[in-house]
Parts: C-alpha cells; sequence; structure tokens
C-alpha cells in the first residue's frame, strides 16, 4: 500500500517553511531526503538540519514573509511549504525564488482559497456545499440546507482561528465572508494531485474545539483516522467516493499539484466542502502511520507527474490497522516547561519544545499520539494521555498565570 518513495535527480536537499513544520520534516527524511526547516518551533525532535526556530535563533515574530526571507540563507535544492504559506502567494514567490518549487504556485493558490470560487465550482459540478456570502444577508437563505445560521470565517484562515457565530447586523470586515452554518460532523479529506487527477490517502474526523485539549470555540485540535470498516462517518465508502471525485474535480479545475486537502462537514453521508487547503494539512502523518504512505514520497513524485498506486477504500478495510488518533494540546496557562527531552522517548509525543521553553496561554505545548480498536477507544486514549501530560507540566510548579 505504501506510495513510492523516489529521489528526484538534482533535488537531493529541501527546505520546508512555515508554521510547525516537524510533521513534513520527519516524511521527507523518511523518504530519503536531506532536510531543512525554517519555522516557528524548531522543535526538539525535529529531524531538519538545521531547524530554525524563528524566535529563539533569531528573534523574530512569526510571519510567512519573515520565514521566506529567512529561508533564503538556508542552501537547498527545492523548497516546500505548509501552513501558512497559502494565504500569503508572494510569500510563497519569494520563498520559491532561484529554486525549485514543490507546492502549488502563487497563482493556484489565489484561487484555490478564494470562498466565492470554490463554492461556485463545487455547486457547478452537483457537489454539496455551504453557502458563501460576501455580504451579510438581508433576510432568509434559499439554499437547500437546513436553516442553521451563518459562520463569519478570516479570508486567510487556518485551523479554525478567528472563525464565530454571525449575529443579525454584525458588519463584516473587508478580510471576512460568511458561509452557512452546517451542522455535522467536521472531517478532512487528504490527497495527492497532478494537475489533471488526484489520489485519497486519508478520510480523518476533526477534533474541534475539544475543552480536554486545551482548545475552544472553532479551533482545530486533533483528527482521527479509522483503518477499518466501523469508520467514523456514516456511509463512509461512499463518502470517500464523493470525496474522490471532488479531489479529481480540484485537480482539474485548481490545477492542483503536491498534497492538498479539503475541510468537510459530513451530513446524511455527503462531505459539504468548507474550505481548501492547497498545502501540507495536520491530519496528513495519520496515513504515514495507519499506511504507511510516504506523504513526502508521494509529494515529490507528483511534480514529476507520478502518482502512487494507493486504495483508501481497500486500507480501511485492513482489519490489521487500528484506528489511531492525533491531538494538539494547547496551554491552558502560561507555562515554562522543564526538562523536556524524556519526552523524546515516547514514540506518541511528538512537537516537542525545547526545555526551559515558555508557552503563553493559548499556544500548543505538543502533538500526543493514540490507538484503539474503536474510535471511541481512540478518543478516550488521548484524553488520558493528555491529563497526564497536563499533570506533568501543571505539577512540575513550573506553571504560571
Amino acid at each position: 500500500m505504501a506510495s513510492p518513495e523516489p529521489i528526484i535527480p538534482g533535488t537531493r536537499r529541501v527546505v520546508v517553511a512555515g508554521f510547525s513544520t516537524r510533521a513534513i520534516a520527519e516524511s521527507a527524511v523518511r523518504a530519503g531526503y536531506a532536510v531543512a526547516s525554517v519555522d516557528a518551533f524548531g522543535d526538539l525532535d525535529h529531524r531538519a538540519a538545521p531547524a530554525v526556530a524563528l524566535g529563539r535563533d533569531l528573534g523574530l515574530a512569526y510571519d510567512p514573509r519573515t520565514v521566506a526571507r529567512a529561508a533564503r540563507n538556508v542552501p537547498g535544492d527545492a523548497v516546500s511549504y505548509v501552513s501558512s504559506f497559502e494565504n500569503q502567494p508572494d510569500a510563497v514567490a519569494l520563498l520559491a525564488r532561484g529554486r525549485v518549487l514543490w507546492g502549488n504556485s502563487p497563482a493556484v493558490l489565489r484561487r484555490a482559497r478564494d470562498p466565492n470560487l470554490v463554492a461556485r465550482l463545487l455547486r457547478s459540478h452537483g457537489f454539496p456545499t455551504p453557502e458563501v456570502r460576501l455580504r451579510p444577508p438581508h433576510s432568509g437563505i434559499r439554499s437547500g440546507i437546513p436553516r442553521r445560521g451563518w459562520l463569519v470565517k478570516p479570508r486567510a484562515s487556518g485551523g479554525g482561528h478567528g472563525i464565530t457565530p454571525w449575529r443579525a447586523k454584525r458588519p463584516l470586515r473587508r478580510a471576512e465572508y460568511l458561509q452557512e452554518h452546517v451542522r455535522g460532523v467536521p472531517g478532512s479529506v487528504a490527497f495527492v494531485a497532478d494537475g489533471r487527477s488526484a489520489v485519497l490517502f486519508a478520510c480523518s474526523r476533526q477534533l474541534i474545539g475539544e475543552p480536554d485539549f486545551g482548545a475552544s470555540g472553532f479551533r482545530y485540535c486533533g483528527s482521527i483516522l479509522s483503518g477499518r470498516t466501523t469508520a467514523t462517518f456514516a456511509w463512509a465508502e461512499a463518502l470517500i467516493e464523493v470525496g474522490r471525485r471532488i479531489a479529481e474535480m480540484f485537480a482539474r479545475e485548481l490545477h492542483l499539484v503536491g498534497i492538498n486537502g479539503f475541510d468537510f462537514i459530513a451530513r446524511d453521508g455527503l462531505p459539504f466542502v468548507t474550505e481548501v487547503n492547497p498545502r501540507h494539512s495536520a491530519s496528513m502523518e495519520l496515513a504515514e502511520r495507519a499506511f504507511g504512505f510516504s506523504v513526502f514520497g508521494a509529494h515529490a513524485a507528483s511534480f514529476s507527474g507520478i502518482l502512487p498506486a494507493f486504495d483508501l477504500t481497500a486500507a480501511q478495510r485492513d482489519r490489521s490497522t487500528d484506528v489511531i488518533g492525533k491531538a494538539v494540546l494547547f496551554a491552558r496557562h502560561a507555562t515554562t516547561l522543564g526538562d523536556t527531552r524524556g519526552w523524546l522517548e515516547n514514540d506518541d509525543v511528538r512537537d516537542v519544545p525545547h526545555p526551559g521553553e515558555r508557552i503563553a496561554r493559548g499556544n500548543p505545548v505538543c502533538t500526543i499520539f493514540a490507538r484503539g480498536s474503536r474510535e471511541q477507544d481512540c478518543h478516550a486514549a488521548l484524553v488520558r494521555r493528555a491529563q497526564r501530560m497536563y499533570e506533568e507540566i501543571g505539577g512540575s510548579g513550573r506553571r504560571s498565570a
């Protein structure tokens, strides 16, 4: 089931850049590439060399343009980006100057991140999608979706940041839009594309705003990927088939290449697409753990027109695969960590911060993983592990208000 892991001639060293690059760097190293990175964290378990952290190493605040400028000083044959470069195409152009870009171009990003265009594409091809408005509605809605209200979403969205329920008469800022609020199960699809077709390699449930992981509201805090027929969603195989057709449509119409994803709300067995993520996404590493799928290997190969021979439905039917999940833990208090080097011995803890690192309330602390024979068992295991991590952090006496 694993995808090919090619070393593309002339591109042996890759620079990865974005908010948090640990996962994509780990996949790239596993695929045989020499990797350097620039991100906000430079985590202790980062496998890139060097792994430049903007704040700790350079004294700079995170911004994609700042990352791109810092990456100019890091040698590499190719560059690849993660969140939140998709919201700043000009930063992608700067990052890629003079190097091979393994990622969607600035022109593609501008189309893929246009919520009105994406909604029109979905409707024109007969796929379900919430209604999008660039101005507040004057009266009711006329779509076929039940009247459930509206969400205010920032155009430069990511991880659920800034999403709030819309209140009547509340004006929209220039950088915001309204999306109809569809009730259902939140999820995401991950796929690799070559500009013409696409191959799905993950379909997972999203964990949103869960207090057990220090999150609230619409904030993304993890994913659960089922490897069995007892999948997260009702009518799972039908949902995956619709997801495959949507991914292929996006690949053709938006000219997507490399690894991509889209978020959706599952309702009545259908995925109501809410957003396109034309870059590496947080849920993708679950496919690497569950199926042995080489995420970065597939990403690199797609730029030579090679897509993997991978059947997601068959992989999920494989009863040797447990349900696997991840959760991002957010600091409940401003926290100064003690010696975190012991966390490196646990394969189910990732994005390990450096000893003595101070983490502001609401910022990510680390990522945890868990498995289970059923989805509820996997989720319960994540919650237990989160509780132990919070006890270790809070019980050390190093927490401050």
